[in-house]
């Protein structure tokens, strides 16, 4: 699929908060589609963003959630194996138009999962592999998908130069958020201090339940990753059996309880890793939104395994 759809129009959109009038996140309301926004984004008149949601599109999803209707018609923008693609163009020509700058080229990725970031001069041919797009030349609009795993978006005001990234635990664990960074200071001068970062909606550690593997990773590659974690992490990460007397609890076979897990904070560890880079905390704004306990706004792979996709929008305008 090309990476780059041309689209014409603007559209005026209505404003309405996300949490409560201090809260820096809103929605807003325009052709018909619901999008999140940060309000500290849109002091630049240079700047387009937005996190996408789940109504307002064509495509239909057979829905599994209790006391859902058994379809929907769903704003996926990705193109997933139950999804037409003539549905999910339209999907993207619908979210682009409610952006207001849908005479800009859609840039994409093919994600991977990783730490590799591209700098985007010009839309390409065919969508990279990798996890992050980071841009200085206006009239690209950068989009990573998401659903479950987190969205960042970074502004450099100083230089004008913005990225768009996507981190899974994976990516989490190698640092595609600080080496996007890392590429636009080398390449775009940009200062940490300078940069302001958009954490979007991602699944919240109430619901990023992970096992020992994960937990071992993350406390090998980080020292600080302690508070990121609910649950037995001390013991999981050292490899320690936290229930050294089972004979204590021993049942009948076939009904042993789980192995012990921990619940991992994605977006604090994304925040602290982007702090640890020199971003300063004030300039870090994070959203409380789980997309796994908001399905009736967001897909969530791990509580629907069968969903859409949503899209974390930024570009320079022309």
């Amino acid at each position: 699929m090309p990476s780059a759809t041309k689209l014409k129009s603007k559209t005026p959109a209505r404003r309405t908060t996300a949490k409560s009038p201090a809260s820096p996140w809103r929605f807003r309301t325009a052709a018909g589609l619901k999008i999140l926004e940060l309000a500290p984004f849109t002091q630049f008149d240079w700047l387009v963003h937005g996190f996408s949601t789940r109504s307002g599109g064509v495509s239909i999803l057979e829905s599994r959630r209790p006391g859902q209707p058994r379809s929907e018609k769903v704003l996926n923008l990705g193109y997933t194996d139950w999804d037409r693609r003539e549905r999910v163009h339209e999907n993207r020509r619908r979210f682009a138009k409610a952006l207001g700058h849908s005479e800009l080229p859609l840039v994409t990725l093919r994600q991977i999962h990783s730490d590799v970031a591209h700098l985007i001069s010009a839309p390409p041919a065919e969508p990279p592999k990798g996890d992050a797009l980071a841009t200085r030349s206006p009239g690209l609009l950068l989009a990573i998908q998401t659903a479950d795993c987190i969205p960042i978006l970074l502004v450099d005001p100083r230089h004008h130069a913005v990225a768009a990234i996507h981190a899974g635990w994976r990516g989490t664990l190698a640092r595609v958020a600080t080496k996007t960074l890392g590429r636009m200071q080398m390449e775009f001068s940009t200062k940490p201090a300078d940069v302001l970062a958009a954490i979007g909606p991602g699944i919240g550690q109430c619901c990023y339940e992970v096992g020992p593997d994960v937990v071992k990773e993350f406390a090998a590659q980080f020292p600080q990753a302690r508070p990121w974690f609910e649950g037995p992490f001390d013991a999981l990460a050292s490899g320690e059996d936290p229930n050294p007397l089972p004979w204590l609890t021993m049942m009948p076979p076939g009904h042993e309880p789980p192995p012990p897990r921990c619940h991992l904070d994605l977006k604090a560890a994304n925040a602290a890793l982007l702090i640890d880079a020199g971003v300063s905390p004030k300039n870090i704004f994070t959203s409380d939104i789980c997309t796994s306990c908001r399905t009736d706004l967001f897909f969530s792979y791990r509580r629907e395994t069968t969903t859409g996709r949503m899209m974390s929008v930024i570009g320079i305008t022309l």
